[in-house]
């Protein structure tokens, strides 16, 4: 072989190692792909605009975030179709696998597959500094905000006040993060709690504003929350996450995962995962909270099963992921 021809050669290889991945393989992929994230001020509205941006810039693929209101309508959205990419804590994805969605009851989700692990959402709850309120006991009779309609945090905080002892005369509000704080910020509502990952834009921002007290969960509510929700397990909010918070406030948390329907092409499913698995730096720009998002926690979800290109990221990378989740 002459020079003339060992250069043609290396110039051919180094072609096809630096090929776009728009040239690569993207059999059925869509011209584009909507997530569905949450409300305004919340985590995933925050967490999905800047991954759907690594999304266009990586993959040329047009990638657009849709507020909804949050995981009970994203779980749904995907398995019908409507969304390609969603957002979900386990909690309600679990459910509605069962069948038991608020949206479709009776209608299990079999379509959903998980793609990588996000971040924990830990239940949250924040009054004014000049409020009587001090614990969540003394939200009985009270005006309580708690999030959009269909998000994890109205399912379980409302599902909360409904079933623990002691809550008689809680008046629970719906609305979007932003507007929830807002609200308590003009006195429309007493107590603000919520669930979103770390740290939430609301609760930043009305703390920036306003004098703010958080209110952490004694035994008795963190037991109560645990028996109510089992998927719930022990958090702790580091002191300082907000301001006007000096110490660490106990809660309990659900972990959020990224989810397709079982139909998207495995190259894209492949592509969505590496990406967000190997670009952890990026990812953490994007939210702090994705500070969680790594490949070690893959198997905290041992509900939905994985999508066959999230599979093969995984197992590629030395990650078992048990069959029964394939």
């Amino acid at each position: 072989m002459n020079y003339r021809t060992l250069t043609a050669v290396a110039a051919l290889a180094a072609i096809t190692t630096t090929l776009p991945l728009a040239a690569q393989d993207r059999e059925g992929w869509p011209s584009s792909v909507t997530i569905g994230t949450g409300s305004q001020g919340g985590t995933y509205f925050t967490y999905g605009s800047g991954f759907g941006a690594m999304l266009s810039e990586d993959l040329d693929l047009n990638a657009g975030v849709e507020i909804t209101g949050g995981p009970v309508q994203n779980v749904t959205l995907v398995e019908t179709g409507e969304h390609q990419l969603g957002f979900v804590t386990l909690g309600p994805a679990d459910e509605a696998r069962r069948g038991e969605s608020p949206l479709m009851p009776g209608t299990p989700h079999e379509n959903v597959r998980a793609l990588f692990p996000m971040y924990q959402t830990p239940l949250q709850a924040a009054v004014l500094a000049s409020s009587d309120i001090q614990s969540f006991q003394d939200m009985a009779g009270k005006r309580v905000g708690v999030g959009p309609a269909g998000g994890t945090s109205a399912t379980y905080w409302t599902r909360f006040f409904e079933n623990a002892e002691g809550y008689d005369g809680v008046t629970i509000s719906n609305a979007g993060g932003s507007d929830t704080a807002g609200q308590l910020k003009d006195g429309l509502i007493d107590a603000f709690v919520y669930a979103a990952g770390l740290p939430t834009g609301a609760y930043a921002q009305l703390a920036v504003e306003n004098d703010v007290r958080f209110i952490s969960m004694d035994e008795e509510t963190l037991a109560t929350m645990k028996e109510i929700v089992p998927a719930m397990a022990d958090f702790t909010i580091p002191a300082n996450t907000y301001e006007d918070q000096p110490d660490d406030l106990q809660t309990v948390s659900l972990w959020n995962f990224a989810i397709a329907h079982q139909d998207m092409p495995e190259s894209l499913a492949y592509e969505i995962t590496k990406l967000a698995m190997e670009n952890p730096d990026r990812m953490v720009s994007v939210h702090a909270a994705a500070k969680e998002t790594l490949a070690e926690n893959v198997l905290k979800n041992q509900v939905i099963p994985f999508h066959p290109g999230a599979v093969k990221w995984f197992e590629e990378n030395g990650h078992t992921i048990p069959d029964n989740l394939k």
